[in-house]
Parts: structure tokens; sequence; C-alpha cells
């Protein structure tokens, strides 16, 4: 009876390595909307990001303490929050105390909730009036400094995104990561921005093995190439090789942390791609749900 259940325990923790979780605003706008795309994928964790339009942090206590409640009403754990600190919208030269207010106003609610990531960027220097590269990291690197003392002090993980800013680039956030030196500040891989970015898969499987002692956390995003040409463009996880190739890579290493997707393939929220009404890309993230399910119970 010790060996089968020794077994058996073996056997379920080694096909448990991954949990699941996504933006669910790139498949409804509200979050009934967003509660219930989950529960049809057969998921109960979510990031964070916009509610009709409005994004989370930026919520008053009342509206929080509405959006928390139905949340734990339907038994839906809050994976991350997907703030605005450094992100493409507050460059380099935006006043940084509205990324002081914000992480002061959402970390008692993470606290609250369970939520140890709230998603930043670097914040990316402006194409009018750049800044030099050397003043952009170093007033990178002394903003990220104050935000991380005020996270460790709140208990809340600055979770980095290669999406925009100085740390977009594997070197950009090897250097801010040794600068800041704080376990408060830490590292998503998105799975598929560098690809968009530099137009190849193996951009994003070089950021990862140059940065992949870092991850905290995983971002599920695929890319190919555009069949009419010009940039490339996002596609479904199975189109694109590179993700069998980290989550494989991922799983030999024993990450057992969450793959959040945000697709972008109907919505792109960043680029004011919203949604609309005809339910198609609510169809398109839960299939994309199945098929990133298929692919990590594919891997050896």
């Amino acid at each position: 009876m010790g060996l089968y259940c020794c077994f058996f325990l073996t056997h379920f923790f080694s096909t448990m390595a991954f949990q699941y979780t996504g933006f669910a605003d790139e498949a409804e706008k509200s979050l009934d909307g967003q509660i219930s795309t989950l529960q049809e994928a057969g998921w109960s964790a979510i990031e964070l990001r916009l509610l009709d339009g409005s994004n989370v942090c930026d919520q008053s206590d009342e509206e929080w303490d509405k959006t928390w409640a139905r949340l734990q009403e339907e038994g839906i754990q809050v994976v991350g929050f997907g703030g605005q600190i450094g992100n493409w919208a507050r460059p380099i030269t935006s006043d940084f105390e509205m990324d002081i207010a914000e992480l002061k106003r959402v970390a008692p609610r993470m606290r609250a909730a369970g939520t140890k990531f709230l998603r930043i960027m670097s914040y990316p220097n402006p194409e009018e009036n750049p800044l030099s590269n050397e003043d952009w990291k170093k007033e990178t690197v002394r903003r990220l400094k104050e935000l991380a003392t005020i996270a460790e002090g709140e208990g809340v993980i600055l979770a980095h995104e290669n999406c925009s800013g100085y740390g977009a680039f594997a070197e950009g956030y090897l250097e801010l990561a040794e600068a800041v030196n704080s376990p408060a500040l830490q590292l998503i891989l998105d799975t598929g921005n560098n690809s968009l970015h530099e137009n190849t898969n193996e951009a994003t499987w070089e950021f990862y093995e140059k940065t992949k002692a870092h991850i905290t956390h995983v971002h599920i995003k695929s890319a190919k190439a555009n069949p009419d040409g010009g940039d490339w463009i996002t596609c479904h996880v199975d189109e694109d090789p590179v993700q069998r190739r980290i989550l494989q890579d991922l799983k030999n290493n024993g990450y057992d942390g969450w793959l959040s997707i945000e697709p972008h393939i109907k919505a792109a929220i960043h680029a004011g791609q919203d949604v609309d009404d005809s339910g198609e890309a609510r169809e398109v993230w839960v299939e994309y749900t199945r098929r990133l399910e298929a692919l990590v119970n594919s891997l050896d």
C-alpha cells in the first residue's frame, strides 16, 4: 500500500507541473463575462487588467471591494494585476508619482487577495527628445529601486514583463536586475513578445536562455510569420514551435508556476484593440486554453 501511494503521489506531482490562468479581458469586457469565460475553460484563476475598459489598478476602494467580493463568490483566485507602472503609456519622462500611488493603492488589495504579482515594465524612452542610454538606465534604476523598496515592505512582487522599456531585451533586464538587486523585482517571461519585436521565434528562445534563472511567472503568447508579409502576427500556441521548446525546458527544470495566456489574437489592449460584442474573442480565447493544455499534455 505504501509503495502504491508513493508511486501515485510521484506520478500526480510529475503531471501537475503547470497551473493555468490568463488575461480574460481579451475574451470579455465585464467581470461577469470574464468569470464565465474562465468557467467555460475549466479554469479558476485570473490575471486582472481591464474591467469594462478601465484598469483594475485604478478602481476606487468601493469598486475593488465589489470586484473582490464577486471573485470570491465564484471561487476565482487572483494570480496577478496587470499594472501600468513603466508600461508603453508611461515613458521614462512620465510623472513618477503616478507609479508610486498605483503601487501603494494596490498592494494592500493584493495582500488581502493573496496575489503575488504586479505586472510592470521599465519605462520606454520617448521617440521625441529621448534621454541618452546612460541617463535612461540611471533614471529607470532609480525609479525601480524606490518602487522595489516599497514592494518589499508591502510583501508584493514587481513582476517585470519583457515588453516595453529598458528591460524589454535580455541584456537590459539583466542590467536592471543587477542594479536594483531586490527580491521584489522578478521576471515575467512573455513567450511571444520578442518574436513579435524581432520577427523571429529565435529571439524569444534567446531571451529565455539568457534570463531563465530569473523567471518567476510565464505569460503565454505565440507568434508566426505574416503570410501577407511584413511584421509577424500572433497565432495559436501550437502554431509557434518555440512554445514547445520553452514549455519542455521549463518542465525539465522543475518550473511549477503559472502559465498565463495573453493571446492578443482578437484583442491587443496596448494597441487599443478591444473585444467586441460578437463573442468571437471569447471563442478564440477558450480555444487557446484547449490547445495550450493539449500542448502541455504532449510534452515528454
